[in-house]
């Protein structure tokens, strides 16, 4: 077996100027493989953030049936106490308590439908990015009062301004009528036109008093540190509820189903796109192995007519090419591997985008996951092409005769 690999190692070297382009070919693809794929995933982690940061959060407490179909009726008990609690039992998470109705809101001029949350003003800046997204005034105070912010298209839309004056007509928790006079004390521009043409928020010891709420809302939001350990406290935050109220804890996936399916799409094309550079490697690789199986006929004819059977010779082959296949592996991973820990440590400034993230109240950086999984799968998939494309010179050798094998030149 060492005269084999030893054979193998000679062979591979016979023609080191090929056997170098070969390897720098495959060494540039799996770094590069490396880098894209850790990037791509960093990207997927910033945009599921950035998403969940603006306002769902990673979880939500709700009601039974809420999420689907949201009735004023369907309330979470002693919501602001509920809060509390959590945050005690969980102190690296944030969380705050949230009421949401639909209600009328008219200026002196205009009226639009608008969706009035009722927020607890001292915490929902930690489960949301809209309170450091006020562009005009201030944000609310922990206060009866009932003051309100919205967003710069519905503002526009009202033809209203901060100190005007917004009219709320709408329905309360027991179906009666609710009005009420809010003071508008800020005006957010989150930069999603939805969000700024029908959010708008005000505390939620107002929005209780105007709604009958009587202590009740509608969401406890929880924003985790990161998606692995939202996933993991899960489950406790579920046993920590209530188990006499029935409520249930949906993650980012149920409460923003759109944003996987976003990121499958964008999967499917980028792979699509590192198959083919794949394919360029295996292709380069086949060519190499082709060439030298075609210049050493002659010799495969010799060796075969002492005895040698083609099988051996096609072993010989795969050999060789695992072992060009090897030093491409782990020069591209170790490559791959020092490019994609720098950026998951310093992160990567894409020009333009520290200045929109700034006035949008979101991370100017794009860091890399840097896994085993996102490092190693990109040259493992090449590896395992690479030795596919040594079959068809391996299996060529079956047919070689020895006689017309010593004839070749």
């Amino acid at each position: 077996m060492n005269i084999v690999f030893r054979l193998a190692w000679r062979n591979l070297w016979r023609h080191r100027r090929r056997t170098w382009l070969t390897v720098g070919a495959m060494v540039f693809s799996n770094t590069l493989l490396v880098f894209m794929i850790s990037m791509q995933f960093g990207m997927y982690d910033l945009m599921i953030d950035n998403t969940l940061k603006v306002f769902t959060g990673h979880m939500q407490v709700q009601a039974p049936g809420y999420k689907d179909d949201q009735k004023m009726r369907q309330t979470v008990p002693d919501i602001v106490p509920l809060a509390s609690k959590l945050r005690d039992e969980f102190p690296t998470e944030q969380v705050a308590a949230r009421g949401w109705a639909f209600a009328l809101a008219s200026s002196e001029e205009r009226s639009y439908g608008v969706g009035i949350f009722g927020v607890e003003p001292d915490h929902e800046p930690q489960v949301s990015s809209i309170p450091g997204l006020v562009s005009e005034g201030r944000y609310l105070e922990s206060t009866d009062a009932p003051e309100i912010v919205i967003g710069a298209v519905l503002a526009r839309n009202l033809r209203v301004e901060v100190g005007d004056e917004l009219t709320l007509l709408g329905s309360g928790r027991d179906g009666s009528f609710a009005a009420a006079v809010a003071i508008v004390v800020g005006i957010f521009e989150s930069g999603v036109p939805d969000v700024d043409r029908n959010i708008a928020q005000m505390p939620i010891a107002a929005f209780q008093d105007v709604f009958f709420m009587e202590g009740a809302g509608h969401q406890v939001v929880i924003s985790a540190p990161t998606l692995e350990e939202a996933e993991r406290v899960l489950p406790d935050i579920n046993a920590a509820l209530p188990p006499d109220e029935g409520l249930v804890t949906h993650d980012w996936d149920a409460l923003q189903p759109g944003l996987k399916q976003a990121i499958k799409a964008d999967m499917s094309s980028a792979f699509f796109m590192y198959g083919i550079l794949v394919i360029l490697v295996a292709f380069s690789v086949l060519n190499t192995q082709l060439m030298s199986v075609l210049e050493r006929t002659h010799d495969f004819g010799i060796v075969m007519s002492l005895g040698l059977k083609p099988g051996q010779l096609g072993r010989l082959v795969m050999l060789e090419t695992a072992m060009l296949g090897l030093i491409g592996f782990v020069l591209g991973a170790i490559g791959g591997a020092i490019v994609t820990s720098y950026f998951a440590a310093n992160g990567l400034s894409i020009p333009g985008m520290e200045e929109m993230a700034a006035n949008f109240n979101l991370p100017p950086r794009i860091y890399f996951q840097a896994t085993p999984w996102t490092m190693a799968i990109g040259p493992l998939v090449v590896f395992v092409f690479t030795l596919l494309a040594a079959v068809y010179p391996a299996l060529r050798l079956h047919k070689l005769h020895p006689v017309e094998a010593m004839r070749a030149n």
